[in-house]
């Protein structure tokens, strides 16, 4: 019974918050496009000519956020490069380079390179989250083996004055994700956009600028996946 009263409480929180109501309006496919819209705003991350990868970017309103403001005033093509990579399925977006599986794997970074011709990345953004198990634990080691993720990701493709974007949790191993970042990148700031519900203990982390660059080696093996 407090199950369904909770659920019933969510749905109705959800149908009436004005962020799902502006995401329809404005032809979002969630209501997250303006967490990344805000920070955006704030730390003048895309720009006009950037290539930017998108981890695990199922549904795609970061995508569709980043395509607009890399779209000419004309509404035709875009000025940069979009790339996204997740393994569920995405439905297309004009203007969107999407690869279908697991970016560790040699075969999808494979598939990425084709999409990149020799080029450095300039924005990493990762709206990832693990799959709650309800134990505290082992939510944040979930949570934290996604950031390592994107932060060895970063080290391979991002260009050293480059930025990943992460999402994170405070109650999921936050602390020491905060000391990661700062051994990884040379400017880091903490993000809680007007988007991101207050109940949430979500947060945004940014890193500008990485100290390290290039430090992680690919795998050889054609079959083989990246060691991580």
């Amino acid at each position: 019974m407090a199950k369904k009263k909770l659920n019933k409480n969510w749905l109705h929180d959800h149908i009436n918050d004005p962020y799902v109501k502006l995401a329809q309006k404005e032809g979002y496919r969630a209501r997250a496009a303006y967490k990344l819209k805000e920070i955006d705003e704030d730390e003048k991350l895309i720009k006009h000519g950037q290539v930017i990868v998108d981890l695990g970017c199922t549904p795609g309103s970061w995508a569709q956020y980043a395509r607009r403001k890399l779209a000419g005033k004309d509404g035709g093509g875009v000025n940069g490069t979009l790339i996204g990579l997740d393994m569920i399925e995405m439905e297309p977006i004009a203007d969107f380079h999407f690869i279908q599986g697991d970016f560790r794997e040699a075969r999808v970074l494979r598939q990425l390179e084709v999409v990149l011709e020799g080029r450095k990345v300039d924005l990493v953004l990762s709206d990832m989250a693990p799959n709650l198990s309800g134990i505290a634990t082992a939510d944040a080691a979930r949570m934290e083996h996604l950031i390592d993720l994107a932060i060895e990701f970063s080290q391979l493709h991002l260009k050293p004055s480059g930025v990943l974007l992460v999402k994170c949790f405070k109650d999921m191993g936050f602390s020491q994700i905060v000391e990661k970042f700062r051994g990884e990148f040379k400017v880091v700031v903490q993000k809680k956009p007007k988007a991101s519900r207050d109940k949430s203990s979500e947060i945004f982390l940014m890193g500008r600028g990485l100290k390290n660059p290039g430090k992680i080696a690919v795998a050889e093996d054609d079959d083989d996946a990246l060691d991580i």
